[in-house]
């Protein structure tokens, strides 16, 4: 059965950042689907549905890879 989980993520500005992001969170093992929803300079909000529940630290140095900083996960 899939999870979905909601994070919060800082710094990203357009289409190139959303892109960095969900190649690195597509890499996660388990990882079915990504999908953010952008707020220039804001705090944007990714969306990630996977096989399993991912480990938090996992999808923080997945964020952290692409050059952002997840501020918040909520399930």
């Amino acid at each position: 059965m899939a999870t979905t989980a909601r994070y919060t993520v800082t710094g990203m500005t357009c289409a190139h950042c959303v892109s960095a992001v969900t190649a690195e969170l597509t890499a996660l093992a388990g990882v079915e689907s990504v999908d953010v929803a952008l707020v220039s300079g804001g705090d944007s909000t990714v969306t990630v549905t996977s096989a399993t529940r991912l480990d938090e630290a996992a999808v923080r140095a997945a964020v952290d890879e692409a050059g952002y900083e997840l501020t918040g996960a909520r399930s």
